[in-house]
């Protein structure tokens, strides 16, 4: 459960990446005070910074900036690419499109998600069938994004690793059946800056993004170096600034961990208020279990926790599909 966290922590995992596939790696002082602080960062505040992650600065700046290019575009070359139920909700949405809690957004988006073959997971994946919707300009914006994407799916197996260590289970908990052929989403999102400098008196309905959280594991958040913008709710109900720090990544906790962590780890809401007169951009990636994983307290955290089950089981993939089927208007 998050407590009443002010600020959010920063974490360097270099140590845990360099013993990720080590049998012993939970031995190693290193790895040892990388899981003591995921383990404090996820009962605090269901967020943190990571640094020492080894993706290149650059290709994180790259990404931002082809990002930047494209939302740049007119609307009728961006539209090239809608997104729609018959893409398998994949490909460009405008500005207003996407709804939270029945209030539309205020942001633009491309949202993709890991290819689903036609009867790849039978009737459960049928909604979600089909492949991303890449525009052509920027030129080289496919290959970069699967690039990124490559990068971010092995980060977060390897978090993933130091949180189940965390958790009191083994390194390869979240492996096999549980996320062993890890889901992914991701979602290349633009929020228009305010009129007029000063950014106040912003109206409730030009929220960027309302108050949620996320759906799966672990999520990366790529945000602009210069715009603070996503604020995390904590107990009292304050919203604390994710302000962004070069180089790191804002990492959090979704739904289906707080599942399988039967409560010790929450999802935290969160949201985000553009208040700058700049176009913001943000990358994130959502490192999920596989489509079809069936999710439930892990009996060491039932353990941990008085020995109840806390939260009845979720099948993935039908969180995703109802969540995706009431997100847009």
């Amino acid at each position: 459960m998050a407590t009443d966290f002010k600020t959010i922590p920063i974490i360097d995992v270099s140590p845990l990446l360099a013993k990720w596939d080590d049998p012993k790696m939970g031995e190693d002082p290193g790895v040892s005070e990388v899981v003591r602080q995921l383990d404090q960062a996820c009962r605090e505040a269901g967020f943190f910074y990571v640094k020492g992650h080894g993706i290149p600065y650059s290709l994180i700046k790259e990404v931002r900036n082809a990002t930047h290019k494209y939302f740049g575009l007119p609307y009728e070359e961006k539209i090239k690419i809608k997104m729609s139920a018959a893409t398998g909700f994949r490909g460009y949405q405008r500005l207003g499109e996407n709804i939270t809690k029945g209030i539309p957004d205020m942001h633009e988006a491309i949202d993709c998600y890991r290819e689903v073959k036609q009867g790849m997971y039978g009737a459960l994946g049928k909604v979600m069938e089909g492949s991303n919707r890449w525009p052509v300009n920027p030129p080289n914006f496919n290959s970069l994004m699967e690039e990124y994407i490559s990068l971010c799916t092995d980060l977060s197996r390897k978090i993933m690793r130091g949180v189940a260590l965390a958790l009191g289970g083994s390194p390869d908990e979240f492996e096999g059946e549980r996320a062993g052929d890890p889901f992914w989403v991701m979602r290349i999102i633009g929020y228009p800056g305010v009129s007029g400098a000063n950014g106040q008196d912003i109206p409730e309905n030009d929220i960027g993004c309302g108050a949620h959280t996320d759906y799966g594991l672990l999520t990366l958040v790529n945000q602009d170096d210069d715009i603070p913008a996503l604020q995390v709710r904590n107990l009292s109900g304050e919203w604390i600034w994710a302000v962004p720090v070069p180089g790191t990544f804002v990492c959090n906790i979704g739904d289906m961990l707080k599942i399988w962590s039967n409560g010790l780890y929450d999802s935290t809401l969160h949201r985000v208020i553009n208040n700058s007169p700049k176009y913001r951009v943000c990358v994130a990636f959502f490192y999920e279990p596989n489509f079809d994983s069936a999710v439930e307290p892990l009996d060491i955290c039932k353990q941990r926790t008085g020995g109840t089950k806390k939260f009845e089981r979720a099948v993935y993939g039908e969180h995703l599909v109802n969540k995706v089927q009431t997100n847009f208007g």
